[in-house]
């Protein structure tokens, strides 16, 4: 081989590789699916759609909510964890979907801590203890006494197996030694109309949904399950206070992607989450549905769902409670 034909099949790569790098569109290149794992309506849902509108300006593609409800949550978690890696589906992941469930469920569809990467941590909020306005019970201690007087006859709804109000019903049981039977529903927005009918007595649930109908007297809010009280219902006071002394108990709700999303991608999108989440209009609208912004980027977020890991295995251990 000549020296000059050697020095041409030399530089071949290096001319092929601007090419190869130019070959692949800046990301997003088409619009974005954010999969909300609960139905329309609830808290989860609310935050992807504050989310979503702010991503799609800042991306520059449309950023589109796609509610799959089921299964705790487990059925829009796993659609993404399956999904092709590369941006274009990411999760609004929850307590439930990131943490609790891998407890709850012998048998997982997706691996929660191999399966998902996180992007950012968005918000939290409380989740409340409501009764229908007909139910005999005007604080939480008054809930306690008439569900030890009628031992399994009450009925407590949540969003979900595995959901933040599932496993705080089930650590309300056990520090109160009280039976109720749970009633799990594909998200708040079932919940709230056989609550309001009377059709279920009690649900344990995140907050924001249902501050309108209690405002309106159709709802009577007990306690609220966070450390301090609400900025939403500073009158009503927090289960420890309310006589179960120590608990604590907040959803939170965080954008993940595939696992193997690339770096660049995980970075760009958590940049732009955390930037929106600086914006005085964006604030006001998660406040305005009863959250509290609570900002974290990959790294940070990481260490928080790994000490939600110890602490939510802990309370399904000492629960009993399991899905199978």
């Amino acid at each position: 081989m000549t020296l000059p034909r050697r020095l041409l099949l030399g530089t071949l790569p290096m001319l092929a590789a601007p090419a190869i790098l130019r070959a692949q569109p800046a990301y997003p290149n088409r619009p974005v699916r954010l999969v909300v794992p609960f139905s329309g309506g609830g808290a989860t849902d609310v935050t992807a759609r504050v989310i979503a509108e702010r991503l799609t300006e800042m991306l520059g593609q449309p950023v589109v909510v796609d509610n799959r409800a089921g299964a705790g949550g487990n059925i829009g978690a796993d659609n993404v964890a399956k999904a092709e890696a590369d941006g274009h589906v990411l999760l609004m992941g929850t307590i439930g979907t990131a943490s609790i469930n891998q407890y709850l469920y012998s048998r997982m569809p997706y691996d929660p801590e191999k399966d998902l990467t996180s992007v950012a941590l968005v918000n939290e909020v409380a989740n409340g203890v409501m009764v229908n306005k007909d139910v005999p019970a005007k604080t939480l201690a008054e809930l306690f006494a008439l569900a030890k007087s009628k031992p399994g006859d009450l009925n407590y709804g949540t969003p979900g197996n595995g959901t933040s109000g599932h496993m705080c019903g089930e650590l309300l049981k056990y520090s109160a030694k009280i039976d109720m039977q749970h009633v799990p529903y594909r998200g708040s927005g079932n919940v709230i109309p056989e609550l309001l009918a009377g059709r279920l007595q009690v649900a344990v649930d995140n907050l924001p949904a249902y501050i309108p109908h209690i405002a309106s007297g159709a709802l009577r809010l007990l306690a609220v399950t966070s450390k301090d009280r609400w900025f939403t219902a500073p009158e009503v006071p927090t289960v420890a206070e309310a006589g179960v002394p120590g608990f604590e108990a907040v959803a939170w709700f965080g954008v993940q992607a595939p696992a193997k999303t690339p770096r660049p991608v995980v970075e760009k999108v958590s940049a732009a989450i955390l930037a929106a989440l600086k914006e005085p209009a964006v604030l006001a609208r998660l406040k305005d549905v009863g959250s509290a912004p609570r900002p974290m980027g990959p790294a940070e977020f990481d260490a928080f769902i790994a000490a939600e890991n110890k602490k939510w295995s802990e309370v399904v251990r000492i629960s009993g409670a399991r899905l199978d």
